[in-house]
């Protein structure tokens, strides 16, 4: 499993600093949670890391070698998968064809085979379906696989898109609030969610506003303020931080 370390990373659009000399590392297995007030650069992190923004200075570096100037899909195949904080499913596909999407990044079969029906392109499609499958059954939607992804509960839906990014066999994965809209059961199946990936060895960086499920999951608090990292330590060390209580958890 591979280690993520992100270095004096900076992002600045314009007049305006996104990011100044973030650092922080996630380890395999681990669960970081990347906390703080609204545009205070968590997801300005998430999109740098993931190839949608490059950094204007510092340096994300994933097994071993630099992610800057990867496109997302590059990313991708690098092994660290994302969710968005805005469900971004597939409407009017099955739960098991948005899960099966996932896997492009992990296909060898090209355009011919596809056409032709080559028996390596049916021999792939049925590996396609079949980890897609353990993927639902991991976030307990095997019920709901022939289910159009617009007919599922909020909740459901939620899981799903965890379940397709589960499906790039990734060995990072990025969570962009995970719980918002969830109920306190919706939120308490997700942390047991979250508890089994990270038993899977796969190293989960999440941001989220949920303290309960922040407070309850994670090994360590990257806290962020105006795209400046404030505080990082356990839960117990950022729920008596000054510097956090002032600017996020007091409010």
């Amino acid at each position: 499993m591979a280690e993520l370390h992100l270095h004096d990373v900076s992002v600045r659009f314009g007049g305006l600093q996104a990011l100044s000399e973030v650092n922080f590392s996630l380890m395999p297995g681990e669960i970081v949670g990347l906390i703080g007030p609204n545009g205070a650069g968590k997801t300005t992190v998430f999109n740098v890391i993931t190839g949608v923004y490059n950094a204007s200075g510092g340096d994300v570096v994933y097994d071993g070698g630099s992610l800057q100037g990867l496109k997302p899909y590059q990313v991708l195949a690098k092994g660290i998968a994302r969710t968005f904080q805005n469900i971004r499913l597939f409407q009017n596909m099955t739960a098991l064809e948005n899960v099966m999407v996932a896997q492009h990044s992990r296909t060898g079969c090209g355009v011919l085979g596809a056409i032709f029906r080559t028996p390596r392109q049916k021999r792939e499609e049925q590996r396609i379906k079949e980890k897609a499958m353990e993927e639902l059954r991991f976030a307990e939607l095997e019920d709901f696989a022939d289910e159009v992804a617009s007919n599922l509960p909020y909740g459901h839906q939620r899981r799903l898109e965890i379940a397709r990014a589960l499906a790039s066999e990734p060995s990072s994965v990025l969570l962009d609030e995970p719980a918002a809209g969830l109920n306190p059961a919706e939120s308490s199946e997700l942390m047991e969610t979250i508890r089994r990936i990270s038993g899977r060895g796969i190293n989960v960086l999440m941001v989220e506003h949920d303290m309960k499920v922040v407070m309850g999951i994670c090994q360590r608090l990257v806290v962020l303020d105006h795209g400046v990292m404030i505080a990082k330590g356990n839960p117990e060390e950022i729920q008596k931080n000054p510097a956090v209580i002032e600017a996020y958890l007091g409010n």
